[in-house]
């Protein structure tokens, strides 16, 4: 046993995907027996951008008013279902010596090493800087910091100090190696390794096309509407409105989005965990990606034996359309089944 276990990622974010992640690491490291509480940062200036982003998400073009109601809502509904989440006592993520003490913080498993993201980017809290307890990274990602910008002498420093770890997608495994001479672990995302925090599937999938993500590419969206025309699917846009939708979801909190992903009869995404959930569910559904989440897209799709489902400006309409019928092929269960076991031993090692 490892006594007790803090979880350090972006609980808090306003974010599916950071939130799932974050539950399902704690329930299910806890299911195998551990203490486990989420290492609860905060800071003015996140919680700022937070919810500019949450309210206009595609800045420099502006969101409507009209959408901000239900924007408002999603953000309420965030607030309420993080407050459930077991957290420490607040400290300021400027001041990781204020944090409180564990056996072992597992560090991950959002993209917590990004150097390019907005608000969290080049923060030592999340390279382990003045926690007390031995670190472990589970499934921890540099997000879109390519792996040939490497690592200076400082933050290289950092990473040496954790005892083990494993990352989620090759970049960040490519990353590791050159800067600490060892290959990390692939491992899954945690709604991936422990689906049974997620809701289950329904019996029957729903007659609507999920559409989930902000700054989509023109040309995506609108193969996506008339496939889903073609199809006799409703488009349902979830976080996020989107004109070409049949019905606005952009006020969804965490659960209701899990549940309607569950439902969906295909899923059409440019995120990470869009492509996380699908998979999971095992529904139809084509990415593309931004970018900012080219790397996070490419490494899981690949590794998972689902490449054809990122799409480009050259895809066939034919072709996307058979994906949208397709469900995710036997192929991928096997390769996450086998993730799973990797991933496993990975933490046994790590925690015990």
């Amino acid at each position: 046993m490892s006594g007790t276990v803090g979880v350090l990622t972006f609980h808090a974010s306003i974010n599916y995907g950071s939130y799932w992640q974050a539950r399902c690491l704690v329930e299910g490291l806890a299911a195998r027996g551990h203490s486990v509480t989420l290492l609860d940062h905060r800071s003015d200036a996140v919680r700022s951008a937070e919810w500019r982003s949450a309210f206009q998400p595609e800045l420099p073009r502006r969101t409507p008013r009209r959408h901000f109601p239900a924007l408002g809502r999603k953000l309420r509904a965030f607030a309420q279902t993080v407050a459930d989440l077991p957290r420490s006592a607040p400290f300021p993520l400027d001041r990781p010596d204020l944090a409180p003490a564990f056996d072992t913080v597992v560090v991950g498993s959002d993209e917590v090493w990004n150097f390019s993201h907005p608000w969290y980017s080049a923060s030592p809290l999340f390279f382990g800087e003045g926690l007390r307890g031995r670190l472990v990274a589970y499934a921890a990602s540099f997000g879109g910091h390519d792996a040939s910008h490497g690592l200076d002498a400082g933050w290289t420093a950092r990473l040496a100090r954790f005892e083990a770890i494993s990352v989620r997608d090759a970049n960040s495994q490519s990353m590791v190696a050159a800067a600490l001479g060892h290959t990390p672990p692939l491992v899954l995302d945690p709604c991936l390794q422990f689906p049974d925090v997620l809701p289950p599937a329904p019996a029957d999938r729903g007659d609507y096309l999920l559409l989930y993500g902000h700054g989509l590419p023109d040309w995506f969206t609108a193969g996506i509407g008339a496939q889903a025309e073609a199809m006799g699917l409703r488009i349902v846009a979830i976080g996020y409105p989107h004109t070409i939708a049949d019905e606005d979801r952009s006020d969804a909190g965490p659960i209701e989005f899990a549940t309607l992903m569950a439902g969906a009869r295909a899923v059409a995404t440019g995120f990470f965990h869009g492509a996380v959930f699908a998979l999971h569910y095992g529904r139809p559904f084509v990415a593309a990606a931004s970018s900012y989440r080219r790397l996070k897209l490419e490494g899981l799709t690949r590794s998972l034996d689902a490449p054809h489902r990122l799409i480009g400006p050259h895809t066939s309409q034919a072709t996307v359309r058979a994906l949208l019928e397709t469900p995710v092929e036997p192929s991928v269960s096997t390769r996450i089944a086998e993730a799973r076991i990797r991933s496993t031993a990975f933490l046994e090692r790590a925690l015990g």
